[in-house]
């Protein structure tokens, strides 16, 4: 009996869905196990739990961190991932196997020939995908090849002169040998294997420090002796083709490195200090990168508006927030959201994040004289549909998109204010006259970013009573169709919320972030406010009739969903109430 046989006689799957399968087998290289779980047919617990059963063989769940480093290299890691076969733990001569096809007749024989070449005896266990994953992941310990690294480095400056400066062309041939070139690929493969967003090398007294931004928090991830720092930077420049030589001033520059079979983008920026040259290096992985409205987080009413908003042949959306709030891949999502052949799309972004395909992506050079404002004029002569203005920081830019915006085009751009509320007085500020912004502006979307519960590392608690009496006033201020739509508690003792339980999958008990959002929509009665010396106070008010769901209210609706918790939500949306 085969496994797809024994899923039919379990009723797990149908003998229609089984057929399917073994076609797709046949025209693909993947395996029945990755199939069903790329269909999302069965969960990949119960299905390694299936197969536990039908090999009769246990099936083990371990922490990676728990296997020493000495025992998975009894096993080579190009042998580890080829045949999905790798140890978990040795006692004596006696290892433990884990592996995820232990059916395969080719992988059985490769264990066999290893354990005669090495001499040792060994039990079998199952392993699902996401265990091997994290262990396969243990072969690249950061700081294990690092170490390896930073010997060779010394052994082969033992033969030269320990002077304590060094020229221009002795520091371009140490980042150009092997040892500093290992060191640096290390460091970015281990952030993309961390999802990290940014890499920060900075010189700290005796010791190089590397930082991961994980979720939006800060990481300590190894410390370097300081005698590589110039050859870690220079190796960072040479890749970016910047100046080694130029260490006085900051400087910009971008590579591009293949990993895991797609292509990686690095934006650099180096930054002169007291200590030495800092550099900054965002990830930018396109499997990060442009983003659906959900997984946004951007749902229900906030949804529709955009939607409604984006699909009108001209006026102005527009996203707010501080610095690293999301802004950029809010447009994004709205451009992709767009993107149609029927349509020309172009953009000025600083810098460009990610390549879309079928859209005209600019990057601004103010230093050559090529600013937001002048490429925007430029760009109108090529008749475009839709305009992405990566930020109005200007009376001259925000005259021409609200120009732009009035003249037929739908123009998408970023202005920094706290709130929704705050970008119309920051538009009149910059000098737009107000009978331009009520004929042009459409939508605006302001966000913040907050830590994502693990679907795996959370729980179900009861709140205290401080927040649930937090919790109802702000939903009891939400409409009855945002209510109905979100089926919000209508008791306060009803009330229950999520929060982190860290477990060895995710360490902290968050994976990744969403946003946080409120959507402020153009109407008759907000028009007449902006005509009429607008402030804070009156559009507020307005948002309120008009139901906007304030940043608040969304975190809150998505604690009840277990998507974030209540402090994560709080810590964001503090200072706004």
């Amino acid at each position: 009996m085969t496994f797809l046989e024994y899923l039919i006689q379990h009723k797990i799957l149908k003998k229609d869905q089984v057929d399917l399968l073994e076609k797709e087998v046949e025209k693909s290289k993947s395996t029945i196990e990755e199939l069903i779980l790329k269909d999302g047919l069965i969960s990949e617990d119960k299905l390694f739990a299936l197969k536990s059963k039908f090999l009769n063989i246990p099936l083990k769940k371990v922490n990676p961190t728990d296997i020493p480093l000495e025992t998975l290299e009894i096993i080579p890691e190009d042998s580890a991932s080829y045949y999905k076969t790798i140890p978990l733990f040795k006692k004596g001569n006696l290892l433990e196997i884990g592996m995820v096809y232990p059916e395969n007749l080719r992988a059985q024989e490769a264990l066999k020939f290893l354990a005669r070449e090495r001499g040792f005896s060994y039990n079998v266990f199952l392993i699902d995908f996401s265990t091997f994953n994290d262990l396969l992941g243990r072969y690249r310990s950061l700081k294990q090849e690092i170490q390896k690294a930073l010997g060779e480095l010394d052994t082969e400056l033992k033969g030269e002169a320990k002077a304590k400066t060094r020229n221009v062309n002795e520091i371009g041939r140490m980042a150009s040998e092997a040892p500093i070139s290992r060191i640096v690929a290390v460091i970015l493969r281990q952030a993309v294997d961390q999802r990290a967003s940014d890499i920060h090398i900075e010189p700290a007294g005796v010791n190089l420090r590397v930082r991961f931004r994980i979720d939006g928090i800060l990481h300590s991830s190894i410390e370097l002796p300081a005698k590589v720092h110039s050859a870690v930077v220079a190796r960072i420049k040479i890749l970016s083709n910047l100046r080694i030589d130029e260490t006085r001033i900051p400087q910009d520059g971008r590579f591009s490195v293949m990993m895991g079979g797609r292509n990686i983008d690095f934006r650099v920026s180096t930054f002169p200090t007291a200590k030495g040259e800092i550099v900054a290096l965002r990830v930018l992985d396109p499997k990060e990168g442009v983003k659906s409205f959900d997984d946004l987080g951007i749902r229900g009413r906030n949804y529709r508006i955009i939607q409604e908003m984006a699909a009108k042949p001209f006026g102005m959306i527009l996203s707010t927030g501080p610095t690293g709030s999301g802004k950029t891949t809010t447009l994004y999502a709205i451009l992709r959201f767009l993107n149609k052949v029927k349509v020309n799309i172009m953009t000025l972004e600083d810098p460009v994040e990610y390549i879309i395909s079928g859209i005209n992506q600019s990057q601004i050079k103010p230093s050559i004289g090529y600013t937001f404002a002048s490429g925007l004029r430029y760009m109108l002569r090529h008749d475009p549909d839709i305009i992405m203005v990566g930020e109005i920081r200007d009376s001259e830019t925000a005259s021409l998109a609200t120009h732009a915006a009035l003249t037929g085009h739908l123009v998408l751009s970023t202005v920094h204010t706290n709130n929704a509320i705050g970008a119309i007085p920051r538009l009149m500020d910059l000098g737009v006259e107000p009978f331009l912004l009520n004929s042009t502006i459409n939508a605006v979307i302001a966000q913040r970013l907050v830590r994502r519960l693990c679907v795996d590392s959370r729980e179900k608690v009861k709140p205290n009573v401080k927040t649930r009496d937090l919790i109802f006033q702000e939903i009891q201020n939400l409409s009855d169709e945002t209510k109905e739509e979100n089926n919000v508690p209508k008791n306060p003792d009803d009330i229950w919320i999520w929060k982190p339980k860290p477990s060895p999958k995710c360490k902290s008990g968050y994976l990744g972030r969403i946003g946080l959002f409120e959507v402020l929509k153009m109407t008759d009665k907000l028009s007449e406010i902006i005509l009429s010396k607008p402030s804070k106070v009156s559009i507020s008010a307005e948002a309120k009739r008009q139901h906007m769901i304030t940043m608040r209210q969304d975190g809150i609706l998505k604690v009840l969903r277990g998507e974030t918790s209540m402090e994560e939500v709080l810590a964001e949306t503090e200072r706004e109430y």
